[in-house]
């Protein structure tokens, strides 16, 4: 027996097959969640990175599961944390950890130009923070989203809606004790409930309304589907959608592959960004033309809650978040 040929055919062998597990371990599929309906800009948004990243061709593909088909914004980041889920476009709640609650600031940001350069600058004191704390989760935050200001979505006009006194009208809040001091302070009941409860707790008459949404996912989400008949304008909180990351999963990928992820959540964050600010406007003559009626607070008004909340909120704050991120963001806002 030639052991020569059989020694050079088992060589060649284990090479293919290296060769090939190698290719394999190229070929990495992604999964992708998102908590926005299917047709909302958000969603469409994800599409976008996962195009750009197959159009780039270095074997990294994403598969999309929007509209909370993998579980609602507040689940997603643990999720995500454990490698279960790749990917996510959601907010982050503060269930997991009570200091990612300054995510919820109120009257933090004044418009479109602050959340630009304190909300979506990666280099921020507001997004180094937030990183700090996420990385102790093995969560890599790509991109920030914010998509303008959260307003009330409501069945009816609330009583005193421009003053502190009481509203009459009770009220989802999402999982933050900060934002139900704020609503409560403000005069409403509030009551606290995941985001996929929302539209069937307002549709079935749970709750009076929710603060929420834009005036775009007012729009998309309700308006369209005739619940609800006005929004509130309080320009309190952005509504803020993070790109975000499993490390572990990010661990499995090439450098060109994270590169390319990389590039891909940032210019669509770029997009998203540029698109919400171009359409609120847009957004607020739809939803006047399909019925609903939006309340907005005069400059006196506005100026008064924003200086009464940044005055008792922001102290409360300390305890969940801690005094020392209070303070970091304090001073970045000088």
């Amino acid at each position: 027996m030639n052991f020569t040929k059989i020694t050079k055919g088992l060589t060649a062998g284990a090479l293919s097959a290296l060769m090939s597990t190698a290719a394999f371990a190229d070929d990495v599929t992604l999964r992708f969640a998102g908590v926005f309906p299917i047709d909302h800009q958000g969603t469409i948004t994800m599409q976008q990175v996962a195009d750009e990243v197959a159009a780039a061709d270095v074997g990294l593909t994403i598969e999309l599961f929007p509209a909370n088909q993998l579980g609602s914004g507040e689940a997603l980041f643990e999720d995500v944390a454990r490698g279960n889920i790749d990917l996510a476009a959601a907010f982050i709640y503060a269930d997991t950890d009570p200091r990612l609650e300054f995510l919820s600031m109120p009257f933090l940001v004044s418009g479109w130009d602050d959340m630009n350069s304190i909300m979506r600058n990666m280099d921020s004191q507001y997004n180094q923070i937030l990183q700090e704390i996420t990385d102790e989760y093995g969560v890599r935050v790509m991109a920030q989203n914010p998509e303008g200001f959260v307003g009330v979505v409501a069945t009816k006009e609330p009583t005193n809606w421009n003053t502190f006194d009481d509203k009459g009208m009770n009220i989802r809040v999402w999982s933050s004790t900060v934002v139900k001091s704020m609503m409560e302070m403000i005069g409403f009941q509030a009551t606290t409930m995941a985001w996929g409860d929302i539209f069937p707790a307002i549709q079935s008459g749970i709750v009076d309304g929710a603060i929420c949404c834009t005036k775009t996912a007012t729009y998309t989400i309700f308006a369209q589907s005739d619940v609800g008949t006005h929004f509130v304008e309080y320009n309190a909180i952005s509504e803020l959608t993070s790109f975000y990351a499993s490390q572990r999963s990010l661990d499995k990928l090439t450098p060109e592959q994270v590169e390319v992820l990389q590039a891909a959540m940032t210019k669509a964050s770029d997009d998203f960004f540029a698109y919400n600010r171009e359409n609120d406007d847009a957004f607020a003559q739809k939803l006047l033309d399909s019925g609903y009626t939006i309340l907005s607070l005069n400059e006196e008004d506005q100026a008064a809650m924003a200086n009464k909340v940044r005055d008792e909120i922001w102290p409360m704050m300390a305890d969940s978040v801690g005094q020392d991120i209070i303070d970091r963001l304090k001073g970045a806002m000088n």
